[in-house]
C-alpha cells in the first residue's frame, strides 16, 4: 500500500468516524508499512496505538481492504522525537529501544477526554440565546435557561423543561451548552440525548466498562440530557441515571432536562425517578401564539436574508403562515425554508396566492378544525364532570370553573363569534362569555394549576390558536 492509497483511505475514515474522533486518533497515524497483512503505523506514544487498536481497528481493516488491499492486524511504533532524531545513530547491531511508557495520569486524562467527546452530541450553531425569539409562551422557560446558562452557584437543580414537539426544548438546551462554553471554557458541558445515554449505558455493560461509564459521567460539570422520556421503561438504565443524577446533584453539579410531558406524565418512569425530577424547577412550554410565530418568522427573514440574496416575500405572506400552521415551530420554518428556495429558483416575489400555491399540502395539513363541542367534551372529562353539568345553570366553582376554561378555549381555538359561542353554552348571553374568557385570562398569570389545565387540553385537542 502507498501513501497515496492511505490518504485516500483517511478521507473514508473521516466519514465513519466522524471529525473530532479523525482528527485526535486517525489524522496522527503515519503510515509505515504493510506486508504479510501486518498494517503498521508510526505513533507519538505507545498508549495512542492501544487506543486505536482498540477503538479504531475494525473501521481501519475495513476501510484498507475495502480499497483493494489486504490487512488482518494493525502494528505499531513509536515514532523518533526531535531529540532523538538527532543524537547519533544507533551501531547496527544494537537492539531497537524499546518505547517510554506514558504518564498514567496523561493516559488517563487523554482517555476520559476522548470518551468525553465520543459521547457528546454536536451543538447546533444555530441555537443559541440570540436567536431565540421570546415570547410569552416561553418566556419563563427562556429566564430560567438563561439563569441556567450564567454559571453561579445551582439555584435549583434539575431545570426540567417539558413541551410538545417544535417548542423550544432543545434549542434551550444548545444555547445553555453555548453560553456555558463561552464563559467558563474550562467547565465539562456534556449534552446528549436520552438515546445516547443508553446506548453508551449497553456498550458499557457489553465492554464490561461499567466503571468508566461511571467516571465519564460523574466528572462533568454539566449534564444536559435531551428527551428524558425514551429512558422510560428500560429498568437498566433508569437505574443506572438514578444513581448518576443523585451522584451530580450530591456534587452540586447542573442538570439539564427534556421531555414531551411533565415527568408525573411519563409513563413507565419509576415513581422515586419522577420525584428527583420534580425536585427542582419544572417549566412548560407552552404553545405558541400567533404574535410568537410571527416573530419567529421575522427573525428567520433576517436569516433567509442573506441564505437566498434577492429573494422578497410579498406583503402577508408571513402572516399567513402564522396564522395557518399553528402546531409545530419546525414546521413553520420548513414552510418559510421552501418559499425562499422556491423564489430563488424561480426568479420571482413570493406573494400570498404563490405561497398558498407552494405550501398547499402544508397547509391542508394544518388546517385541523376544532368544534365548540368538541372542546366542551374534553373540558368535561379533563375536570370528571358531566357534559349536562359543564353546560347547565349551576354556579358552584366545580362546574363554573371548568366552564369558564371551555368559553375561554372556544374563542381561542375556533372562529366562531362570541354570540355563536354562547348560543353553544346553553344559550348564555354573549357578556357572559366575555366575563368568563376574561377572568381566565387573570387566572393564568395568577393560578400555575389553571395554566398548566389549559395548557394539557390545548394539546388533547391539537390546536393553538384561532383560524384565521
Amino acid at each position: 500500500m502507498t501513501r497515496d492509497t492511505w490518504g485516500r483511505v483517511k478521507e473514508q475514515l473521516k466519514a465513519s468516524v466522524g471529525q473530532n474522533n479523525f482528527s485526535a486518533w486517525i489524522e496522527p497515524l503515519e503510515f509505515s508499512d504493510l506486508s504479510d497483512g501486518v498494517l503498521t503505523f508510526l505513533v507519538p506514544s505507545v498508549f495512542m496505538g492501544n487506543w486505536v487498536d482498540r477503538y479504531f481497528r475494525d473501521s481501519i481493516l475495513h476501510e484498507v481492504n475495502a480499497s483493494g488491499q489486504s490487512a488482518r492486524r494493525l502494528a505499531f511504533e513509536v515514532r523518533e522525537t526531535a531529540n532523538e532524531a538527532e543524537s547519533p545513530a544507533a551501531p547496527a547491531e544494537e537492539a531497537p529501544r524499546p518505547a517510554r511508557a506514558a504518564d498514567p495520569a496523561a493516559e488517563a486524562q487523554a482517555r476520559s477526554l476522548s470518551a468525553f467527546a465520543q459521547t457528546g452530541a454536536k451543538l447546533d450553531e444555530k441555537f443559541t440565546f440570540s436567536s431565540f425569539v421570546v415570547g410569552k409562551p416561553n418566556e419563563l422557560a427562556h429566564a430560567a435557561a438563561r439563569r441556567v446558562a450564567e454559571g453561579g452557584p445551582v439555584s435549583f437543580n434539575p431545570l426540567f423543561l417539558y413541551g410538545g414537539v417544535g417548542l423550544g426544548k432543545t434549542h434551550l438546551m444548545h444555547a445553555i451548552a453555548w453560553e456555558l462554553k463561552e464563559r467558563s471554557p474550562e467547565k465539562r458541558v456534556l449534552y446528549l440525548s436520552a438515546e445516547k445515554f443508553m446506548y453508551r449505558f449497553v456498550q458499557a455493560l457489553r465492554d464490561r466498562d461499567m466503571m468508566g461509564f461511571k467516571e465519564l459521567f460523574r466528572s462533568v460539570d454539566v449534564l444536559i440530557v435531551d428527551d428524558i422520556q425514551f429512558i422510560a421503561g428500560k429498568d437498566s438504565t433508569q437505574e443506572e441515571f438514578f444513581h448518576t443524577f443523585n451522584a451530580l446533584v450530591d456534587l452540586r453539579k447542573q442538570v439539564i432536562l427534556s421531555a414531551d410531558c411533565a415527568p408525573g406524565d411519563i409513563e413507565g418512569m419509576e415513581h422515586r425517578i419522577v420525584s428527583r425530577l420534580q425536585s427542582g424547577l419544572v417549566v412548560d412550554l407552552h404553545p405558541t401564539s400567533y404574535e410568537l410565530r410571527l416573530g419567529i418568522l421575522q427573525s428567520k427573514c433576517d436569516y433567509f436574508g442573506q441564505q437566498f440574496p434577492g429573494v422578497q416575500i410579498g406583503d402577508g405572506v408571513l402572516e399567513l403562515l402564522a396564522h395557518r400552521i399553528t402546531g409545530n415551530v419546525r414546521v413553520l420554518e420548513g414552510a418559510l425554508t421552501r418559499l425562499y428556495a422556491h423564489g430563488s429558483f424561480m426568479h420571482r416575489e413570493i406573494d400570498v396566492d404563490l405561497a398558498q400555491e407552494c405550501l398547499r399540502d402544508l397547509l391542508r395539513t394544518s388546517d385541523v378544525r376544532i368544534t365548540v363541542d368538541e372542546i366542551q367534551r374534553k373540558v368535561a372529562d379533563h375536570f370528571n364532570i358531566r357534559l349536562s353539568d359543564l353546560l347547565g345553570p349551576k354556579r358552584n366553582r366545580v362546574y363554573a370553573r371548568p366552564r369558564q376554561i371551555a368559553m375561554y378555549l372556544a374563542k381561542a381555538l375556533t372562529d366562531r363569534s362570541l354570540p355563536d359561542i354562547a348560543r353553544r353554552f346553553g344559550g348564555r348571553d354573549h357578556t357572559t362569555i366575555m366575563h368568563g374568557i376574561k377572568k381566565i385570562d387573570q387566572l393564568r398569570i395568577e393560578d400555575r394549576q389553571i395554566e398548566e389545565d389549559i395548557a394539557m387540553l390545548r394539546r388533547a385537542l391539537g390546536g393553538q390558536d384561532a383560524q384565521a
